[in-house]
């Protein structure tokens, strides 16, 4: 004990007395310390202590003495009760207060314990309520019990009152809306209906947009987006005029056909523009399905109303320019023909009942305007075909193709490449070397990239070179631009030839001339013919063979010859595919030519097809022939005499650089073409002897010209 303590900087001192404890051990207090040493595991226990390091005290019971001193330390006391325990000095007191002490601490952790292990409880009650709720409320929400699914299905309610539905349609969709409140909101077929009413209520029921028919107005509209295209513009404007007259636009479905790029869909825009219609297509390229017009039956997995039907929703109107493109791209297969499906949407008859498997329900049609588009004739059926209106689009010319450049697609692209329009000039000579020379095609798409290409040359050099202000586009920057000339048209030059004769080809790319070239050998006849053709085009090689033939003494040949000549026939340009019967003429001048060893006129060019009675027929594609005449040099074309009428397409100019000669006859060919007429010869093994023919007066001495009776061929109506 201290009785006395003196502090000073150096150290602390002190007097103390010694006190001696108590030893006499009873038999109480050695059960007081078998008790404290049994409750001392508990309590280690209770307060999860580590008991590996107790475990080597020495806590033996048989020594009651020291037993409290050793467990005061592992026990958690604060410094009045350490004190207190110093200070007692009877071994029994001391450890009854440690045993004491104990107990009060084991008691303390199982009241936090059992507190904590309370609080945990309920706050796992109070998330278990939070999570069951929101289970209920999903619950109710599928089931339209709870807030949610009362206002879906209200929605659903005050959607169908407000829209303007047919009394069909109504009542089917009320009724598919009785059976969803009733449906397990777990199945899958509640969501089958729910689609099915957001599509039904979807459509645009009697929402129409009011048309325009000012055709002042539909004629600045189609001149400001298309050059050219007279023909189908006034028929456009002659249908606006008699849709204004009837008050309504029910009339013919046109169809559009033309090659690629001639602007089908951007005329079908135009019109749509300046009818203040709205616009949308649906592109039928290889459709093989009927489903993809009618829609698919709701019992399938996956189903979705048809193309029709989703194009009209898209547009959000009941009388849009509805465009059906690429409607000769279409095949059939095994799950039906769909352009069997379009018969009734394109009849005016019917399309006001149009059913489709998906919405079950009839939709009027007869609101929407209809425009088709087509490259070819030949993929469309003919029961289609017939509730069409063909408008055709036969490509641009070179000229037509200058201007829609000038005027259109070189402003297009200086915007789209940032360029001003004084930072680049093409020139006339410039375009038309783009055009010739690197493209190839009837519309303007490849023109397009091609010039799309130039500006964005001249963008580089603008700012590689911030010194430069202008850049102008000549002949020789297209090849700098543009790179080594991908096309080569054929030009007529040097001298006349035997058997090689100029003709005129008509493609989906434009007009083009055909050489043919005829070279004889020693043989027995055959006829070889070469160059990638057509069965048509054989066929007209083998019939211009016949009728020089049957005319050889009015040609001045020896039929003795054909059976020891075999001849040969070659268009060049053999990877390109040919076919057509127009190169009858060209085919016969060429044969002429080679057996009568007269040069044929390198300045002229002709088309037509043949008979085998010498007459000519009419051909298709005159205006682009003409046009790659005059472009390949051509002095005089040579045409059947019943393509007058087109000639009034062919533009002026071409008409004033190009003699056009219509002509009737083979013959009439023969003589023009070649540089000397052929004179008759006295054949005794012809069919015909010239004496015979003279007497009979077709024949005029001298003339060479020897064309057909007419009452021999009359051409049905």
């Amino acid at each position: 004990r201290i009785l006395e303590a003196n502090m000073d900087e150096a150290s602390y001192t002190g007097l103390v007395e010694r006190l001696d404890e108590p030893h006499h051990v009873t038999t109480e207090l050695i059960a007081l310390a078998k008790t404290t040493r049994a409750e001392l595991d508990g309590y280690l226990k209770e307060i999860k202590r580590n008991s590996e390091g107790v475990d080597q005290l020495s806590l033996d019971p048989n020594e009651p003495e020291t037993l409290a001193d050793r467990i005061a330390p592992l026990l958690n006391l604060d410094l009045e009760k350490k004190q207190d325990l110093l200070e007692t000095m009877d071994p029994k007191e001391r450890l009854e207060k440690v045993f004491e002490r104990m107990l009060e601490e084991s008691e303390i952790k199982k009241l936090e314990k059992k507190l904590k292990e309370r609080v945990q409880g309920q706050i796992g009650r109070t998330q278990k309520e939070y999570y069951l709720n929101e289970q209920i409320k999903a619950i109710q929400k599928e089931l339209g019990t709870g807030e949610d699914g009362k206002a879906e299905m209200e929605e659903y309610e005050k959607t169908i009152e407000e829209t303007k539905l047919s009394k069909e349609a109504e009542d089917v969709a009320r009724k598919e809306l009785k059976k969803l409140k009733l449906m397990s909101p777990m199945s899958a077929e509640a969501n089958v209906v729910r689609n099915y009413l957001d599509t039904l209520l979807g459509m645009p029921w009697g929402e129409k947009t009011e048309d325009n028919f000012d055709l002042k107005r539909a004629e600045e509209i189609l001149n400001e987006d298309h050059y050219g295209l007279d023909k189908v513009k006034e028929r456009i404007v002659e249908y606006l005029a008699v849709a204004k007259k009837v008050g309504k636009m029910r009339g013919p479905i046109i169809c559009l056909v033309g090659p690629p790029g001639v602007g089908k869909t951007s005329l079908a825009r135009s019109v749509a523009r300046a009818l203040g219609r709205k616009f949308t297509r649906v592109s039928l390229g290889g459709i093989r399905d009927e489903a993809e017009i009618r829609g698919h039956r709701r019992t399938y997995i996956g189903a979705l109303p048809g193309k029709i039907i989703q194009a009209l929703k898209k547009a959000k109107s009941n009388n849009p320019l509805l465009l059906l493109d690429e409607v000769d791209k279409m095949t059939q297969g095994v799950m039906g023909d769909p352009a069997a499906a379009l018969l009734e949407v394109l009849d005016s008859e019917q399309n006001n009942t149009f059913m489709d498997h998906y919405l079950e329900v009839e939709y009027d049609l007869s609101d929407v305007l209809f425009f088709c588009t087509a490259n070819t004739l030949a993929g469309i059926p003919p029961a289609l075909m017939d509730r069409m209106e063909m408008i055709n689009l036969p490509g641009y010319t070179e000229l037509e193709k200058e201007n829609i450049a000038i005027q259109h697609l070189i402003q297009k692209q200086q915007e789209e490449n940032g360029l001003a329009k004084n930072q680049v000039t093409f020139r006339r000579d410039a375009i038309v070397e783009v055009i010739q020379r690197y493209t190839r095609e009837a519309g303007v798409r490849n023109l397009e990239r091609e010039i799309g290409k130039i500006c964005r040359k001249v963008a580089t050099q603008l700012v590689r070179k911030p010194s430069t202000k202008r850049v102008t586009v000549t002949p020789k920057r297209v090849t700098d631009f543009l790179g080594v000339p991908r096309y080569k048209h054929d030009v007529v030059e040097g001298a006349n030839e035997v058997g090689v004769a100029t003709g005129m080809a008509w493609t989906s790319m434009g007009g083009e001339l055909l050489f043919t070239e005829v070279s004889l050998m020693h043989g027995t006849g055959k006829l070889q013919i070469t160059g990638r053709l057509g069965e048509v085009m054989k066929e007209s090689a083998q019939a211009a063979l016949s009728y020089v033939r049957s005319n050889a003494s009015k040609l001045g040949i020896q039929s003795g010859l054909f059976a020891k000549t075999d001849i040969h026939i070659h268009f060049p340009e053999g990877a390109i595919p040919k076919d057509g019967p127009s190169a009858g003429v060209t085919l016969t001048t060429a044969i002429v030519s080679a057996f009568t060893r007269i040069p044929v006129r390198k300045t002229i060019s002709m088309t037509g097809e043949i008979t085998l009675r010498g007459k000519v027929l009419q051909i298709g594609g005159l205006k682009e022939k003409l046009l790659a005449a005059r472009r390949g040099g051509v002095q005089e074309a040579l045409v059947p005499w019943d393509n007058q009428k087109d000639l009034a397409e062919v533009p002026g100019e071409i008409k004033r650089a190009l003699k056009i000669t219509p002509l009737k006859y083979v013959m009439d060919y023969i003589q023009l073409a070649l540089e000397r007429v052929p004179e008759p010869i006295a054949d005794p093994d012809g069919p015909d002897t010239p004496a015979a023919e003279l007497e009979k007066g077709v024949i005029q001495p001298g003339s060479g010209v020897a064309p057909i009776s007419p009452t021999v061929y009359t051409r049905p109506n």
